[in-house]
């Protein structure tokens, strides 16, 4: 019993502090989209929204959350240089419920249906949390889709996570996200709302199913790759060192050439705290972006 409260207060804490994330990143999110809409893909569709002029950026938002409450307050800066392309997952905001199975491959390839519909050959990716993992694949699936790879608090497996992470994960329960910001922001734009547990439902069995894309995988990626993490976001640092030693990193500069990827640790930060430094991820990514 004591590790389900323990548990459940780290879930909740989780929500209230989104609360004040996302309250702030809508009311950042009033730029309207150049472009938006729905493309069909493997039996369902996939909702995207497109800003600004430039080289491709794709945006692939945390578990729960859609484009406004995870990127509205970068899509606005990073749009005045670049083509930003945010994309809704499977039961997330605008994109319908699906009955597919769950997976980083299906995923992954969504991605690669609407960077064809929307006639874009390659692009530079960004992925939050969940939506990280699916850029990982991503890279792993697509590497001639891809320009630069940046990782925001995110692993390519399970036990990437500190333990405490993946026990919460096992006991998540659709009540803890009753009153919650994200499914405030689920109603307003579901197209279905009836499909809030189901999919709620469908995301905590996968969150609770171990997953791992392969260290292999993860070296055979020749993309730079700009890893973001906060200093106590719930990522396990051990293995996220040896993620970064997978990609090139971790080398003595000085003594030879700069490793082409990067490892940034923002101090004083949680998982979902990370996201409201702005200023701070604006400015890794113009910086590794360029």
């Amino acid at each position: 019993m004591k590790n389900l409260f323990n548990t459940s207060n780290i879930l909740k804490s989780l929500l209230l502090i989104a609360v004040a994330v996302s309250s702030v990143s809508r009311l950042n999110a009033q730029v309207k989209p150049a472009d938006s809409g729905y493309v069909p893909v493997n039996g369902t569709k996939v909702y995207y929204e497109v800003y600004g002029n430039g080289k491709p950026l794709v945006l692939l938002h945390g578990a729960f959350m859609t484009i406004g409450m995870n990127w509205g307050e970068l899509i606005p800066e990073l749009a005045k240089t670049r083509k930003v392309i945010a994309i809704e997952l499977q039961g997330h905001g605008h994109t319908p419920y699906s009955e597919r199975k769950l997976s980083h491959s299906t995923l992954a390839n969504d991605v690669v249906k609407v960077m064809d519909y929307l006639k874009v050959d390659s692009a530079d990716v960004a992925g939050y949390s969940f939506g990280g993992a699916i850029a990982y694949e991503f890279a792993i699936q697509s590497p001639k889709r891809l320009g630069k790879l940046v990782i925001i608090s995110s692993t390519y497996k399970s036990t990437g996570w500190l333990p405490e992470i993946n026990n919460a994960f096992k006991n998540m329960k659709p009540e803890l996200f009753e009153n919650s910001p994200m499914k405030a922001a689920y109603d307003a734009v579901a197209p279905d709302k009836t499909k809030w547990i189901p999919f709620l439902e469908q995301m905590m069995a996968s969150a609770a199913a171990p997953f791992d894309l392969g260290e292999a995988n993860i070296s055979k990626i020749t993309a730079p790759v700009l890893i973001i993490a906060g200093d106590n976001d719930g990522l396990d640092k051990i293995e996220l060192a040896k993620t970064y030693q997978l990609l090139g990193g971790g080398k003595v500069a000085d003594f030879g050439v700069m490793p082409k990827s990067q490892l940034a640790i923002v101090p004083g930060q949680g998982h979902v705290s990370l996201m409201a430094q702005t200023k701070t991820i604006l400015g890794y990514l113009n910086g590794f972006l360029k």
